[in-house]
């Protein structure tokens, strides 16, 4: 027989049991807290995201919020990781699975564009954010930009890629063509949300195919 004896207060099966119960349901409640949170800041912003206002959506209270998140600040970067997670898996990993070069690019931009597409009536966290936190400083806005700078780089080594094909100008600058690219999702959010412009998906379709006729490889 073992000689080995189990705390019966911590090293139980039934207390470990219990304890990995607790830790599952505590990441499930945070996931859901975060997932309203995310619905409440597409709506009215980061900025007037609040640990009250989550607590409310959620039917919890402020200091079951609060114990998942220690401060507002802390809630507001969850939830931009939480986008960047979604954004990444959507548009991103999803438009991996075509071949590098060109079908990677205008997958990136087809489905940026069906993401754009679906947040015509709530908002972009990216866009939002970027208007709600350009002129400020710490971590919330640095954590913003770190997502869309990584999603500013994906998309330029997908233009990279393109070149290095041989089917884009490989004397043209990547980060010219990935900007030009970039403006048309940013004019197409303006034109589509705040004027209400029926025809502004096809304006940005008809931009993205002039940008790759303009930089296409003369070879």
């Amino acid at each position: 027989m073992s000689d080995t004896k189990l705390n019966p207060k911590n090293d139980t099966p039934g207390a470990a049991d219990a304890g990995r119960r607790v830790l599952i349901k505590g990441q499930q409640t945070k996931a859901v807290i975060i997932d309203a949170a995310l619905g409440l800041a597409s709506q009215i912003g980061l900025e007037g995201l609040s640990i009250g206002a989550v607590a409310e959506v959620t039917g919890m209270s402020k200091s079951g919020v609060f114990a998942h998140f220690g401060s507002r600040e802390e809630l507001q970067i969850s939830v931009i990781r939480e986008y960047h997670d979604r954004f990444e898996n959507e548009v991103f990993y999803a438009a991996m699975q075509k071949n590098r070069g060109l079908p990677r690019l205008r997958a990136l931009f087809d489905n940026w564009m069906v993401q754009t597409s679906a947040e015509i009536d709530s908002g972009c966290i990216y866009i939002s954010g970027a208007v709600e936190f350009d002129d400020r400083s710490g971590p919330v806005r640095d954590a913003l930009a770190r997502s869309v700078s990584s999603w500013q780089t994906a998309l330029r080594r997908a233009v990279e890629l393109a070149q290095t094909e041989g089917q884009l100008m490989r004397e043209a600058d990547a980060y010219q063509i990935a900007f030009e690219i970039h403006g048309l999702i940013l004019a197409l959010h303006y034109e589509a949300r705040f004027l209400r412009n029926p025809g502004a998906t096809e304006h940005a379709r008809r931009g993205f195919a002039h940008i790759l006729d303009r930089y296409a490889s003369k070879a």
